[in-house]
Parts: structure tokens; C-alpha cells; sequence
């Protein structure tokens, strides 16, 4: 199983050479991969070209970047420059967002979003593959598009599944799912089985989770509740927490000493994960440090 990173998730403000010194830092640490989350900051995907030019090895992907605000045929040409840019590090992580961020914040309508995706991905995927998009839809009309970007391969897509509909998506179109407040036996009970019965026999399965080596446990899920409490609201993640009986992000947190931390990743890999995906949260001073030596020395 790889081991990689998440930047933004935790909403804390860094510049963009704060950003990326700390993928620096990842690579430099021996991790497979760094994943940026895409909020209302930087563009993740323009940021991990930047981070790609900066660094030699590590992969890059975005997790996850909203469809809705894109024409796919836009990030396809985007993500292939990227992929370009970094000699083909660079994994395209996309998603629907959220109702509350499509249509209250950015007027757009989020009516059918699964089909939105199937859609999408119908037009992205064939663009990805270096194929030209042919597609007529009731969201998206496309004909004889086709990408010259010298230097880009095959594009590889995940996609944020977790309801049936979405991993099924992932699975039949796309190479996988990249997960969000996904807990351990959700992810054994619910996501990995929907990949599998959907016919996917290697899907590309992305746990991101918070994660952090301390002994101060009481109060670090104290801080991470309320750092994360959105994450706890939002209906799909909410979803998966209810899944998990977890009363919010706290709960399904990595939170503990070596032992701890390690048991529960190695959880993951037993079950068939193929990339963690850790949001180190800063819990206190030394916390983001310790954590990452620590995740270092599992690699190691």
C-alpha cells in the first residue's frame, strides 16, 4: 500500500511556497504520494504542476477537484498539461462537491448528479486515454474533440465514490475511488465490496483519513472535531459516518501513540487499500513533524 499526504484538508493557510515546501518535505521523507485538496484556495491542479517542477519523484494528485465549475473537456486539457509538466506523476482526482457549494454558492444545478458523473466521465475519460471524445448527452454534447499535449500518457482518474451509484461509476469508468471520512469497516463492508461486485478486480482505492502520533489524545480530538466539524455536516461524508457509528470526524480520526497509528494503517493495507492517504492535523506544536517522521519510519 502507498503511503501519502494530504495538503488543504484541514483548512489551514499556507502560502504557496508553504505548500510547496511541505510536498518537498513529503518526497523528502521517502512517501509515494502527495494529494492536494481542492477548497477555495489554490487551484490544486495548477499547484501540483508547480509542486511537480519542485519535486523529482513523488506522485501527485488532487483530491478532489469539483466537476460542476469545468467543462470536462477543460480538465482534461488541464490535468494532461499537468501530467506533462511532471512526467506523468499526476493523478486526476475529481468529485461532485456538495449541493450547498453547487447551486447556493455558485448557482449551478446539482439535479442529477450521478448522471452528471456518468456524463462527465464519458466525455473526460476518452480524452484521458489520449482517444478522441465523441458524446451526446443531456448535460454535455461533444464532437471530434481530441487533445494533442506532447509528453502526457495515459491520464489516470479517481473519483470521489461513496455512495453505490458513484462506485459503480468508479469501477465500470473510471480507475478507483478516492475516499473521504471513510472509516475502516465502512470501507471492508461498503466501498471496497462495491468496487469488487462491480467488476472492478484492481481498483485504485484512496482512504484519506486524519491522522495524528500523540499522547495527548483527549484533547487533539477535541481540536480536530473542531476543525473538521463541516465534515461531520455535509450529507455524503455524514453518510459514511453513520455508516461507521461515528458521531463525527473525531471519531473515525487515527489518534494515538506508534502502535496505535500503525495498526490502524496496517488495517487498511489487509483489506485491500492501495494508497493512504493522511491528513496530518497540527494538533499541537511538534505534532505535524513527529506524525510525518512516524509515517517515514512505516514506509521505511
Amino acid at each position: 500500500m502507498k503511503l501519502g499526504v494530504m495538503i488543504g484538508a484541514d483548512g489551514s493557510r499556507n502560502t504557496l511556497d508553504d505548500v510547496i515546501k511541505t510536498a518537498q518535505n513529503v518526497e523528502n521523507a521517502g512517501l509515494d504520494n502527495v494529494w492536494l485538496a481542492n477548497i477555495f484556495s489554490f487551484d490544486a491542479i495548477t499547484t501540483l504542476a508547480l509542486i511537480g517542477r519542485a519535486t523529482q519523484r513523488i506522485g501527485l494528485g488532487t483530491a478532489v477537484t469539483p466537476t460542476y465549475p469545468r467543462h470536462p473537456t477543460a480538465i482534461a486539457q488541464q490535468a494532461l498539461t499537468t501530467a506533462a509538466a511532471t512526467n506523468n506523476r499526476f493523478t486526476l482526482g475529481i468529485g461532485l462537491s456538495h449541493q450547498v457549494v453547487i447551486e447556493t454558492m455558485l448557482g449551478m444545478s446539482y439535479d442529477k448528479p450521478a448522471k452528471h458523473m456518468r456524463e462527465y466521465l464519458s466525455v473526460l475519460m476518452p480524452l484521458a486515454r489520449g482517444e478522441q471524445a465523441n458524446f451526446q448527452g443531456e448535460q454535455y454534447k461533444v464532437q471530434g474533440v481530441a487533445l494533442d499535449i506532447p509528453g502526457a500518457e495515459r491520464l489516470p482518474v479517481v473519483i470521489a465514490g461513496l455512495g453505490p451509484v458513484m462506485l459503480k461509476l468508479a469501477a465500470e469508468m473510471a480507475d478507483g475511488t478516492n475516499t473521504w471520512m471513510v472509516g475502516p469497516s465502512t470501507m471492508d463492508s461498503h466501498i471496497l465490496p462495491a468496487l469488487h461486485k462491480a467488476g472492478s478486480s484492481d481498483p485504485t482505492v484512496v482512504a484519506g483519513l486524519p491522522i495524528v502520533l500523540t499522547t495527548n489524545v483527549d484533547a487533539a480530538k477535541e481540536k480536530i472535531a473542531q476543525d473538521l466539524t463541516i465534515y461531520g455536516q455535509l450529507p455524503s461524508y455524514r453518510a459514511m459516518l453513520d455508516r461507521e457509528g461515528a458521531a463525527g470526524p473525531a471519531d473515525i480520526a487515527i489518534v494515538g501513540d506508534e502502535n496505535q497509528l500503525r495498526g490502524a494503517i496496517k488495517r487498511f493495507e489487509d483489506m485491500g487499500v492501495t494508497d493512504f492517504n493522511a491528513a496530518i492535523m497540527d494538533t499541537e506544536e511538534g505534532a505535524y513533524d513527529r506524525t510525518l517522521e512516524f509515517l517515514a519510519s512505516v514506509k521505511g
